[in-house]
């Protein structure tokens, strides 16, 4: 039977210890595809929407989210980011149901203990 990390011995919630591992380069890479109106992906592409740079705000709250995991996520410990990238992909074309979409891609890197996948999909 597998055991579950994430609890102790009496069944109570814990933090994984971590401590014995290696300290490694470690990389996550997530997406997340956003759906939109064509009219919507184009007043973003124009810089017509009356709040500002839409994708600006959405690069910069990415890497915040990053920051946040673990505030965000119990037992998820704190690490230090090396680097966090966010790109993002539009795509014009309506799909079959008449919607456009933006792939958010977040790649999230350290050197530590822990990986950073919960970083890389939090800030997406």
């Amino acid at each position: 039977m597998a055991e579950f990390t994430h609890f102790n011995e009496s069944g109570r919630a814990r933090m994984v210890d971590v401590s014995a591992k290696a300290q490694t380069e470690r990389v996550a890479t997530a997406q997340a595809k956003v759906y939109l109106q064509p009219e919507t992906l184009e007043k973003i592409q124009r810089g017509k929407i009356a709040k500002g740079d839409v994708l600006a705000v959405a690069q910069v709250a990415g890497v915040m989210g990053a920051k946040k995991t673990p505030e965000l996520i119990p037992m998820c410990h704190p690490i230090f980011l090396s680097s966090i990238d966010i790109s993002f992909k539009e795509e014009p074309q309506p799909d079959r149901d008449g919607r456009c979409s933006i792939t958010v891609t977040a790649t999230a890197k350290t050197s530590g203990q822990t990986g950073v996948e919960k970083e890389s999909k939090n800030a997406v």
